[in-house]
């Protein structure tokens, strides 16, 4: 199936024959269906990786974890019109700051590529800084993305997002905080939310597993 607007390509779940139905059907009918982790991922390799080759550490550890999460078909699925969707590529959404101490999103093509997602970032990135308010061109209210956002300047060990409790919004969000030390290790803390009838906790550590594989390489 492809979407004629936007060329993307993606399959419609037979939702009656869909081994999740009951799952879905339970955790669609609650206010807000969506649960979450939060845990940590050893960065050490990555962090000392990304400095060797002069890479920024953001967009090294941002472009493994889109590849976790393409993935897995749990979290390349999405709720679009009552039906639910497997998108073949998501992409990534995520925050920018700014000097001034605001902030605004932008939308990355994934790129199994590394050299091309970064350098469709680094351009996202440089039209954030020359640029104020959210930048709300409806990207952001894209379903083929996963939500990144990152607190650069804290560890921490629990997060609360946002959210308009629509039933009906199904795209997880991923936020990473300030890698701590202990030892000669690097530990950088990692919050995932995601909804519950298209994702249980299996997918969520099988994306972590992956993440933490994909950062080690």
């Amino acid at each position: 199936m492809i979407d004629s607007k936007l060329k993307i390509q993606m399959k419609t779940i037979d939702i009656e024959n869909w081994n999740r139905k009951e799952h879905y059907e339970f955790f669609s009918k609650m206010a807000n269906p969506y649960f979450g982790i939060v845990s940590e991922v050893d960065c050490t390799n990555a962090y000392l990786k990304s400095k060797e080759l002069s890479l920024s550490f953001f967009a090294h550890y941002l472009h493994k974890s889109m590849i976790a999460v393409n993935s897995l078909e749990e979290f390349r699925s999405r709720i679009v019109d009552n039906e639910i969707v497997v998108f073949d590529k998501i992409n990534a959404g995520a925050t920018i700051d700014r000097a001034d101490g605001t902030f605004a999103f932008i939308y990355v093509n994934f790129h199994a590529d590394f050299e091309a997602f970064n350098k469709e970032l680094q351009t996202e990135i440089a039209n954030v800084k020359s640029s104020t308010g959210l930048r709300l061109n409806d990207d952001h209210m894209k379903k083929d993305l996963i939500r990144h956002s990152t607190l650069p300047w804290y560890t921490f060990s629990g997060l609360l997002h946002p959210t308009n409790f629509n039933k009906d919004e199904s795209v997880p969000k991923i936020t990473f905080g300030k890698y701590s030390i202990r030892g000669d290790r690097k530990f950088l803390p990692i919050s995932i939310e995601a909804h519950h009838g298209l994702v249980d906790g299996l997918h969520i550590a099988q994306y972590l597993q992956e993440f933490q594989r994909q950062l080690n390489l």
